[in-house]
């Protein structure tokens, strides 16, 4: 095991993406040479090249495992690069990686799932799963959960290794940087959102807590951070009910650390999450957290130690936990503490990365 290469085909920067650049760094200190295969116009390809990783272009759809020659041109890349370990984390690099690594006679080829949703018992699925893949890795025990749920007595249990992510320790530093991080100077407790603007992250739940809040006359901001198809609605549904005042989408930010360090309190509205890349992120820079009691977020979240679970999908349990939380500095303060310790104990990449690299020596 010398040569790895992380496969990631996605064209936009999310926690799958930041973990896949995480982990890269990470084994490379450890003395991996590292190849980074991307979507040539994505973030994760621009950071790539900017910390001089070897990389390989891919441009992948959910078909293109079908896709012969681009099957080809991949595997003539392994080779080029003498790749002998290929990890991936996406559904369509998957199917794709898995094959195009079994052409290869890769040795080792990793599925690191992100996703907690189950897998469809499709012949594809089970040959990638059962033939391909060497190793499976689940980043909470909800997604082993899902990714068993079609596979009984055909995957055994103890060939899901749950390893949940990890975040680089600089992250728990607070580097204060100059000027001011928002362009509209916040009023009140500030509240914040970072993720994809999509239905499954759950952001129109927000709309619902502002105008509780408001209603409430507490004076807060909320920063939403992130872009997707819900964007337009979202704005739309922010001037319906007079709230420009209250809550700001940011779009795309890039220093998600400066982020985390300027807002109070961090809010995740989402139906699901494989694992809450964000949450960490936010408990790294001491915020306590609110998002609701569903999938793996019982497991990143100390119910009423590092934050607050609220009742999916009622958002006006959410609302509530909020005010709760806004009103309470003392609490606030006492949970973000608690917060950063839980990362330190169980969420830094060091530690994470040795975890992955031993279970695929194994």
């Amino acid at each position: 095991m010398k040569n790895i290469c992380f496969l990631n085909s996605s064209n936009f920067w999310g926690g799958g993406e930041k973990l896949h650049m995480d982990n890269a760094l990470e084994f490379r200190k450890n003395g991996y040479t590292v190849t980074l295969a991307a979507h040539p116009n994505s973030e994760l390809w621009k950071r790539a090249q900017e910390e001089n990783f070897k990389t390989i272009a891919v441009r992948i759809s959910n078909l293109s495992f079908l896709h012969i020659f681009k099957l080809f041109l991949v595997h003539r890349q392994f080779k080029k690069h003498q790749i002998d370990t290929l990890i991936f984390t996406t559904s369509q690099d998957f199917k794709f990686g898995s094959i195009a690594g079994y052409l290869a006679r890769l040795p080792r080829i990793v599925y690191l799932r992100g996703l907690a949703v189950p897998i469809k018992n499709s012949f594809v699925n089970r040959y990638c799963l059962t033939r391909a893949c060497t190793h499976v890795i689940a980043n909470s025990n909800e997604t082993k959960k899902t990714i068993l749920q079609h596979f009984q007595g055909i995957i055994p249990s103890e060939n899901v290794k749950t390893i949940y992510h990890g975040i680089p320790p600089e992250l728990l530093e607070i580097k204060k940087e100059k000027g001011d991080f928002f362009a509209k100077k916040p009023k009140g407790i500030i509240l914040g959102n970072a993720g994809r603007l999509t239905k499954q992250k759950g952001q129109h739940h927000l709309i619902e807590v502002a105008r509780y809040l408001k209603k409430e006359n507490i004076d807060f901001t909320l920063f939403i951070a992130g872009t997707g198809e819900l964007e337009e609605e979202l704005a739309e549904s922010i001037k319906e009910f007079h709230l420009q005042e209250d809550v700001i989408l940011l779009g795309f930010i890039k220093n998600m650390e400066h982020f985390m360090q300027e807002i109070d309190i961090f809010l995740l509205p989402s139906s699901w999450e494989g694992f809450g890349f964000a949450i960490v992120e936010a408990m790294a820079q001491g915020k306590p957290i609110i998002a609701f009691n569903t999938t793996s977020n019982p497991e990143i979240i100390d119910d009423q130690k590092t934050g607050l679970l609220a009742d999916y999908p009622n958002t006006q349990d959410f609302a509530i936990k909020t005010k709760q939380l806004i009103q309470d500095d003392a609490l606030r303060k006492k949970m973000g503490l608690a917060a950063k310790q839980q990362v330190i104990d169980r969420f830094i990449i060091n530690d994470r990365a040795k975890e992955i690299e031993a279970y695929i020596r194994s």
